[in-house]
């Protein structure tokens, strides 16, 4: 108790912290000081030797891990609870939107889906012309990284090209905020080339958006409809994730005495036990903590039948290399098609693992795979299934060794391609790299350029100089500035290497 009494203190006594982050760090505390949902002993060792992991997300987990409500409930009924009327200007609309955000939670104590922006504001922009949209959404901006300051708060457009898509891009490019986080939903037919071309822009200057493959994501769900969440989380709308637990591929392969064991014996063990402590959380979620008797539920923002389960992993990179290793071969990750094709095979085995292991409580009865982005204290495992940081190899070798995977992981992948700043002279080749992606299989298509002061971390953005400051204990008032100065010190996101972007990656190149 003394211990705890310590950290409690430190945290009230800590002048880097506003006040509004000490009630956040005080109250994750306060979570973990209850018991943890049960678990058998097999669980709980795993769990602790961090084989499997539970992302920190607390002992009584009384809220989803991500909430992607349906807005457009909001916009066409406006809402009871909240005392909200129907919106009928653009103004009452996006006035709407801002208080709504302030009651969907998260596992961060924020929302990170803020919708479908252009299909909830183009109804009401009859009558606005291009300048007044234009300063209504840079209000509307600043207002979101200044209220809700995570970098994990995220919003959609696409994949029409419209006026209120093109506002938000050049409000974006402009303002250069860590926060909203931002995805471009990209279908050839639907979109056209002259939105890419502006995000490709937009990417040169600001390291945004994320552009999707949305004729890949909309495959894997239904008519209601996905939403890109937090980094580049893949989710349903109306619905969401209970909880996001992960298997540690490295540690996996570091038990298996060969690779033959790592596929028999090893991997499905510990994917059974992260089976197990995925329907704890979710148990306690659905069955304990009263989340589902809401106003989200009863005025028809979400619906609990449409939560999902995220199923991550993470370290493929390493869990590769011990196994190449123990089998005596020298091909490394990334460079070597034997070693790549060994990635593949597990990222196969995986999907076939999820989709045969029933869970009850989770939408269409078992959890998606994903390829989590990391923790920041993830010393020595590479995020999902990226090549290492600092060992990348052209974006023509890096998207072809990659792009196998992306097949398997409906609920997310994500590749960080570090680009020479000199693609800010020729934007239009991020264009072509993009498509190229696309036609290899790319589920995502992520940018950063060495010279921005605004990059990407695993998935969330910060800012270098923020970074600096934190570390010169000036504090931040973005609470995921800490989580970018911790993965910068021990996990080397910083030490990507930057290369220059041709334009010889275009659709169909090298299959």
């Amino acid at each position: 108790m003394q211990d705890t009494l310590r950290k409690l203190r430190s945290i009230t006594n800590d002048a880097t912290l506003s006040p509004a982050q000490k009630a956040r760090y005080l109250s994750l505390e306060a979570e973990n000081m209850l018991g943890y949902p049960a678990l058998d002993a097999e669980t709980q060792k795993a769990l602790d030797e961090r084989v499997i992991c539970d992302m920190f997300e607390g002992h009584a987990p009384y809220k989803p891990r991500y909430v992607l409500p349906d807005y457009s409930v909001l916009m066409r009924n406006g809402s009871e609870y909240l005392e909200l009327p129907l919106p009928v200007t653009l103004d009452e609309a996006i006035n709407t939107l801002m208080i709504a955000y302030h009651h969907v939670p998260s596992v961060t104590g924020m929302p990170v889906y803020i919708g479908q922006l252009d299909e909830l504001l183009l109804p009401f922009c009859d009558g606005v012309c291009d300048e007044t949209l234009y300063e209504k959404i840079r209000l509307f901006w600043r207002y979101l990284d200044r209220t809700l300051p995570d970098a994990f708060m995220h919003a959609n457009i696409g994949p029409t090209d419209n006026r209120v898509a093109r506002a938000i891009l050049r409000v974006d490019a402009e303002l250069k905020q860590i926060a909203p986080n931002l995805t471009l939903l990209y279908d050839p037919e639907i979109s056209g080339d002259e939105i890419l071309v502006i995000a490709g822009k937009n990417i040169a200057e600001c390291c945004k958006p994320h552009i999707a493959n949305h004729v890949v994501h909309a495959d894997a769900f239904d008519a209601r409809g996905y939403g890109i969440v937090s980094c580049y989380n893949v989710l349903p709308v109306a619905g969401g994730a209970s909880t996001l637990t992960r298997v540690n591929l490295k540690e996996v392969a570091n038990r298996s005495g060969s690779e033959r064991e790592f596929f028999e014996d090893t991997l499905p063990y510990f994917l059974e036990l992260n089976f197990r402590l995925t329907e704890a959380r979710i148990d306690y979620l659905f069955d304990g903590s009263g989340f589902f008797d809401s106003f989200l539920v009863k005025e028809g923002w979400i619906e609990k039948e449409r939560f999902t389960a995220m199923f991550g992993v993470f370290a493929m990179a390493e869990a590769v290399n011990v196994l190449q290793d123990k089998e005596r071969r020298d091909g490394r990750y990334g460079f070597d098609e034997e070693a790549n094709a060994l990635g593949h095979r597990i990222s196969e085995t995986l999907a076939k693992a999820v989709r045969k292991r029933r869970l009850d409580k989770v939408w269409r009865g078992h959890a998606l795979l994903h390829s989590q982005a990391g923790l920041s204290d993830d010393v020595d495992a590479t995020p999902g299934v990226r090549i290492p940081y600092g060992t990348e190899p052209d974006p023509v070798t890096h998207v072809q060794a990659l792009a196998p995977h992306h097949q398997y992981y409906d609920a997310g992948i994500s590749e960080i391609l570090t680009v020479d700043e000199s693609v800010t002279n020729n934007p239009e080749a991020l264009v072509q790299l993009c498509k190229g992606a696309f036609a290899s299989g790319f589920r995502e298509f992520t940018v950063n350029v060495a010279s921005n002061d605004l990059v990407r971390v695993t998935g969330y953005m910060v800012r270098l100089s923020d970074i600096r400051k934190f570390n010169d204990r000036q504090g931040s008032r973005t609470n995921t500035t800490v989580l970018g100065a911790e993965a910068a010190d021990m996990t080397g996101i910083l030490d990507r290497k930057p290369r220059v972007v041709g334009n010889e990656l275009s659709p169909g190149y090298g299959q």
